[in-house]
C-alpha cells in the first residue's frame, strides 16, 4: 500500500473524547447506538443532515476480510436502511446466477434487461452464456458485471451506496469513475474508501468468520463476537447467534474455503495492494483511509481500552449455558511492531468524521 502517512496521519484513529468515560460495550446494539452519539454525535447530525436530500457513491478498498461488510452493516445500523444500502457485487452475481438457472421467467426478465442497458464488445448473448456456465477461460466484461449491478440499483429506491467488490481490477477503476452516472447518481458525490489492515489480522479473521444465513452480516467467533453463543453437542463446538432484529438469534456459519487462511489468497492481496495504491494517487476525487490497528506503544494517548479488539472466549457455566468471555488481543503488524488492533465500531468513528468533512 502507497506510504499515505503524510495525507492521512495516524490521528485520524484518534477516538479518545475529553469527557466521554464510560465503558460500552460493542457487541451490544443498544450502547452501540449510545457509543456513537458519546463520541461522533455533531458528524452523524452532519451526515444525517446531508441524507435528508442528498445521497453519494461509496466504494469500498479493502483486502479480504478487511470488514468492508461490518462497516456497511454499521452505517445502515446509525443512519438506517432506508437511506444507506450494501451492494456486494459478488452477491448480487450469485443471487442472478441462481435466479437464472432456476426460473426460465427470471432468465426472460433479464434478457430483456439486458436488451434494453447493455452496451459490450461481446454480444449480450454470449456474455449472458459465460455468465450461465461460468466459463473459467472467458472472463466476464465489466460492461456485463455494471449491468447486473445497474439492474440491482434500478430495482430499489434511491439511496446511498457502498459499493463491495467494484473496482475489481486495475483496468475497472476508470469505470468507477463513471459508475455514478451509469447509475443515475449523476450529481452524487463518489468517494473511495480505503482500509489498511494488517495481514496478520486478516488471516484470523478469515479462520474464524461467520456470517448470518438470513441478513448475511459477517462477525468472527475469535475477534468480534455477538451478545449471544451456542454449544453444538454434535460437533463440540461453540457457535454465535445473530443479533439482528429480523433473525431470531440465527446461527452463524463458516463460509466455505476461509479455514485455509491468508495464503489461499495471497495474489489476491498483492493486486489488492496495488489497486489501493492507483486509486488514491487519483486528483479529484475524495478518499477515505482506515486503519484497523495501532502500535501498542501509542494506542493508550488514541483510543479507550474497551475499543481494542478482543479474543473471545466461551465456556459453559453449570447450568448449560454459554458465557463469553474475553482478554486483549496483541498481534505483530507488517512491519514486526507489536501492535492492538480496533473494534469495527472504533473504526467507523474514523470513517464517520472524514465523511462528515467530506460532506459537510
Amino acid at each position: 500500500m502507497a506510504d499515505l502517512k503524510n495525507e492521512f496521519p495516524i490521528d485520524l484513529s484518534r477516538t479518545k473524547v475529553p469527557g466521554v468515560d464510560k465503558k460500552f460495550n460493542l457487541s451490544n446494539p443498544e450502547e452501540r447506538k449510545e457509543y456513537f452519539q458519546a463520541k461522533v454525535g455533531p458528524e452523524i447530525e452532519v451526515l444525517k443532515k446531508y441524507f435528508e436530500s442528498n445521497t453519494f457513491i461509496a466504494y469500498w478498498l479493502g483486502k479480504k476480510s478487511s470488514g468492508k461488510g461490518t462497516y456497511s452493516k454499521l452505517m445502515m445500523e446509525i443512519f438506517g436502511k432506508d437511506k444507506i444500502e450494501h451492494l456486494s457485487i459478488g452477491d448480487i452475481t450469485r443471487e442472478v446466477h441462481k435466479e437464472i438457472t432456476t426460473d426460465e421467467s427470471k432468465k426472460q426478465e433479464l434478457i430483456e434487461y439486458l436488451e434494453k442497458h447493455y452496451r459490450g464488445f461481446i454480444s449480450a448473448e454470449e456474455a449472458l452464456e459465460r455468465f450461465i456456465n461460468k466459463t473459467q477461460d472467458k472472463l466476464l466484461p465489466t460492461e456485463f458485471i455494471l449491468t447486473l449491478v445497474k439492474r440491482e440499483i434500478d430495482r430499489k429506491d434511491k439511496k446511498t451506496l457502498f459499493i463491495d467488490g467494484f473496482p475489481r481490477n486495475l483496468d475497472q477503476v476508470s469505470y468507477a469513475l463513471y459508475f455514478r452516472d451509469l447509475a443515475n447518481y449523476r450529481d452524487d458525490a463518489d468517494i473511495f474508501i480505503g482500509i489498511d489492515i494488517p495481514e496478520s489480522v486478516i488471516d484470523e479473521r478469515m479462520k474464524s468468520r461467520v456470517v448470518c444465513p438470513k441478513c448475511n452480516t459477517p462477525r468472527s467467533l475469535k475477534l468480534f463476537a455477538t451478545k449471544n453463543a451456542g454449544y453444538d453437542e454434535n460437533e463440540k463446538s461453540f457457535y454465535l447467534k445473530c443479533d439482528g432484529d429480523e433473525c431470531d438469534g440465527a446461527r452463524m456459519i463458516a463460509k466455505e474455503g476461509d479455514s485455509a487462511g491468508i495464503e489461499s489468497i495471497r495474489e489476491r492481496l498483492d493486486l489488492d495492494d496495488k489497486l489501493i495504491d492507483k486509486v488514491f494517487s487519483l486528483h479529484g476525487v475524495p478518499k477515505v483511509l482506515l486503519r484497523n490497528s495501532i502500535p501498542v506503544d501509542i494506542a493508550v494517548d488514541l483510543i479507550d481500552d474497551y475499543e481494542i479488539t478482543p479474543e473471545y472466549t466461551y465456556k459453559l457455566n453449570d447450568e448449560g449455558k454459554v458465557q463469553i468471555g474475553e482478554k486483549p488481543w496483541v498481534f505483530q503488524d507488517n512491519e514486526g511492531k507489536e501492535a492492538n488492533s480496533l473494534q469495527a465500531p472504533a473504526a467507523t468513528i474514523s470513517l464517520i468524521r472524514q465523511l462528515a468533512k467530506i460532506l459537510a
